[in-house]
């Protein structure tokens, strides 16, 4: 059995996607805590902002898993993989990143296998699909 995550953030500017996301997620019981946010920019600001000192940061603030959907207006996914990846390795090795979203385009999954250890999932998050991302990066045996 995998752990219970402290905290997962979605990251989708499409209301009912993430309504019925953090259903999904309540009802797997995967995480103490589901923050949502409409907007990239808001997400980075909050989770990595230049007002958050990092080196004082407490673990339970940081989230183990970030969904970021590609397509949104002002910061795109791709802003927000290209700020997260400029992140000290010390911080992104304590958040598993994974891109959620309707493209299956060539660039777009080559854009972002550019970015070391980002999940690529379709939309809809299933049941399944999160238990293998949980089996695959959150697993302790």
């Amino acid at each position: 059995m995998t752990r219970k995550l402290r905290n997962v953030v979605l990251v989708d500017d499409n209301e009912t996607t993430s309504f019925l996301n953090n259903r999904l997620l309540s009802r797997l019981g995967v995480a103490d805590q589901v923050l949502t946010f409409s907007q990239a920019e808001q997400a980075f600001d909050f989770l990595w902002g230049a007002g958050r000192d990092q080196s004082h940061t407490v673990a339970t603030d940081v989230p183990e898993l970030v969904f970021v959907d590609l397509k949104m207006p002002g910061m795109d996914g791709f802003e927000f993989l290209k700020l997260y990846s400029a992140l000290p390795q010390d911080v992104k090795q304590k958040t598993v990143l994974a891109v959620l979203t309707t493209s299956m385009h060539s660039a777009d999954t080559i854009r972002v296998a550019q970015h070391e250890g980002v999940e690529y999932l379709a939309k809809p998050l299933t049941e399944e699909k999160m238990q293998k991302l949980l089996k695959k990066r959150f697993n302790e045996n």
